[in-house]
């Protein structure tokens, strides 16, 4: 699915991150991915991105449009039908808050997302977001954070430089088509990468926390990043 260049801001985005064990992971990906793992750990998570400013590359900023979206991810790596190695993440589900993300999804441009319900709190107290079905109101997912200068004791990185370059490579992002054996694909480029460390409160998610999919000792969290104010680009990639 060939789109336009589309070009904003992210104006927030936080990514709250799981360890999970390799054998788990790799039930919910499919062909040709496998579990990218940190010391014997595969990492997935929920990408929380406020866009700003969206449009295609070349208009006016004044003509973007903005959006609360949300993206679980598992992070992958594969080779490609010519041998070459690639490293990016799956995406199982992706949310949104705005009508034509969720029409346009997976139709004109890659990425199927559904329209959800987001509750965002963004000040000096912290960030807290919760996203829910705009219909049932069933919890989709929920947090509570604040900014930090480290990463916490426990988290399987050992600094936050090393958190930040595992996820800068995280920018080709594949998920599924309805009714199809293809993947969409969209990578995200940003010049300057610039992270930093989040502090969390507490944190729900529907999809990890689903015992029938990730079972009791399979899956913990392991820590949260934040950037802010960020030109970003997307670009569409050649089915897989």
């Amino acid at each position: 699915m060939k789109i336009p260049t589309i070009q904003g801001i992210i104006s927030r985005r936080v990514l709250l991150n799981y360890r999970v064990d390799p054998e788990v992971a790799a039930k919910i990906l499919p062909s040709p991915f496998r579990p990218k793992l940190h010391r014997g750990h595969a990492i997935a998570g929920i990408c929380l991105i406020r866009l700003e400013k969206i449009r295609p590359k070349g208009l006016p900023a004044a003509l973007g449009i903005s959006s609360e979206n949300s993206a679980h991810r598992i992070a992958v790596e594969w080779e490609s039908e010519n041998g070459e190695h690639s490293e990016g993440v799956f995406v199982p589900r992706r949310d949104t808050n705005a009508r034509l993300n969720a029409l346009a999804g997976g139709r004109v441009f890659p990425g199927v997302h559904s329209l959800s319900r987001f509750e965002v709190q963004d000040d000096e107290q912290g960030i807290s977001i919760r996203v829910s079905h705009p219909k049932e109101c069933a919890l989709l997912l929920e947090f509570s954070a604040e900014e930090a200068d480290s990463l916490p004791t426990g988290s399987i990185f050992e600094s936050f430089e090393e958190s930040s370059q595992f996820f800068e490579g995280g920018c080709l992002g594949y998920s599924t088509r309805p009714d199809s054996c293809e993947l969409d694909g969209l990578e995200l480029r940003i010049d300057e990468w610039k992270a930093s460390p989040l502090s969390i409160r507490h944190v729900r998610s529907s999809f990890y926390d689903d015992r029938s999919l990730f079972p009791e000792g399979s899956i913990a969290f392991d820590h949260a990043l934040l950037m802010r104010n960020i030109p970003h680009e997307w670009h569409s990639l050649p089915r897989m």
